[in-house]
């Protein structure tokens, strides 16, 4: 089956320099990927190479089976959606008014997160900041797209949330959306996910399926802990 989104030997960075390099990584429709590493180990800079804000140095990405070199907004129009931490939210908008910025619309948004609904007529700004997360990936999966990429949604937020937050990327693919997640929650993007990529040093140093990978993860910590490149 030919992969929605892939990376083929996939190298980039910044002024020249590599974050990554030759990652291999593809995302399936219906299927939830995880991305997973320490901090400053290149997973933001995978996602934004992905998406077209970052073009790459060196490899190719994949999209919808055939090399592209498009900007984003021409990947989203074609069904790329890219959540992040920074929640993109309209603070002096009401609830409802951010859900109807996307072209999802407020009902199809409700469908996975309805316990958004009592809220529409508050403004976002006096929403809490697990709401506002709820808010933003609910308006991107009212869109269905095509995949979806996540990254790190779960920022800050309590427990609670975040465990809200991947049910919702998880029954996201039961509609054959493929999703790709970077998560700093190991055991818990593991749990929900079926396949996983941990990055070390800006390549790929583990792989394979969640449930597998949920065993080794003594070695993924090590590799968390490992100094980076000087």
């Amino acid at each position: 089956m030919t992969a929605l989104l892939e990376a083929k030997k996939l190298s980039a960075g910044y002024g020249g320099v590599p974050v990554l390099r030759e990652v291999d990584l593809e995302v399936h429709a219906g299927e939830m990927v995880a991305l997973l590493a320490a901090n400053g180990a290149g997973k933001t800079t995978t996602m934004l190479t992905l998406c077209g804000d970052v073009p790459p140095l060196g490899g190719e990405v994949h999209w919808r089976g055939a090399r592209t070199t498009a900007p984003f907004h021409r990947r989203a129009r074609d069904g790329l959606c890219l959540v992040s931490e920074q929640r993109w939210v309209f603070m002096n908008l009401s609830l409802a008014d951010n859900l109807r910025l996307g072209s999802g619309g407020i009902e199809r948004a409700l469908e996975f997160f309805p316990e958004l609904r009592p809220h529409l007529k508050r403004k976002a700004g006096l929403l809490s900041g697990g709401q506002q997360q709820l808010l933003a990936l609910a308006r991107a999966l009212a869109t269905e797209p095509r995949v979806l990429l996540a990254d790190e949604l779960s920022l800050g937020l309590a427990p609670l949330v975040v465990e809200r937050l991947l049910e919702a990327l998880r029954e996201a693919t039961n509609r054959g959306i493929g999703v790709l997640v970077v998560e700093q929650h190991v055991r818990r993007a593991l749990a929900v996910a079926d396949r996983a990529y941990v990055l070390h040093r800006g390549t790929v140093a583990l792989s394979g399926k969640a449930s597998d990978l949920l065993q080794r993860l003594d070695e993924i910590e090590h590799l968390y802990l490992a100094p980076p490149i000087d």
